[in-house]
Formats: structure tokens, C-alpha cells, sequence
């Protein structure tokens, strides 16, 4: 299985099954040490962990944006509200 998805020029899909499953393989390639890996499969396995790291510093990067756009909005709402309560102390 390794070699078949070694020898296609296909991009690597994080989020598919066989990906995780090859890089499972190849890493008990590398830790029994009787079969090494060739500088293709190791190269593979560099760029799929790059890849999954990139895509979960995305997704990260992603949810921090979110927050501080939720605080921003709740801070402004709150701010609004106290004008709007100065105003109407104020006008009494």
C-alpha cells in the first residue's frame, strides 16, 4: 500500500482514511528498523506531517479570529449601552 500511494503524483488528503493508514505503515517501517524507508517515503511523510500541521494552525488561527471578533462586537454592544443609559440619566 505504501509504495502504490508513494509512486502516485496525487496531493495527500489530511482527511482521508488510507493517508492516515500509510502514514501508520511507514512508521512501523521506521521503528522496526529491518526495512528502512527510502528517501521518498520519508520525504512523504515530511510533507504529510507539514500539511496536517498547517491545516490545524489554520483551523486554530480560524477560532482565535472568532474570538476576538465576538469580543470586539460584546464590548462594542456594551459600550453602546452605557451611552444609551448616560443619555437617558443624563435627560432627566
Amino acid at each position: 500500500m505504501i509504495q502504490g500511494s508513494c509512486a502516485s503524483a496525487q496531493y495527500w488528503d489530511p482527511l482521508s482514511r488510507t493517508g492516515l493508514k500509510d502514514s501508520v505503515q511507514l512508521m512501523g517501517l521506521i521503528l522496526k528498523r529491518d526495512n528502512m524507508p527510502t528517501a521518498k517515503q520519508l520525504a512523504d511523510i515530511g510533507y504529510k506531517t507539514f500539511s496536517t500541521s498547517m491545516m490545524l494552525l489554520t483551523v486554530y488561527g480560524g477560532y482565535l479570529c472568532s474570538v476576538r471578533a465576538y469580543h470586539y462586537f460584546q464590548r462594542r454592544s456594551s459600550q453602546r449601552q452605557a451611552a444609551e443609559e448616560q443619555k437617558t440619566s443624563g435627560a432627566l
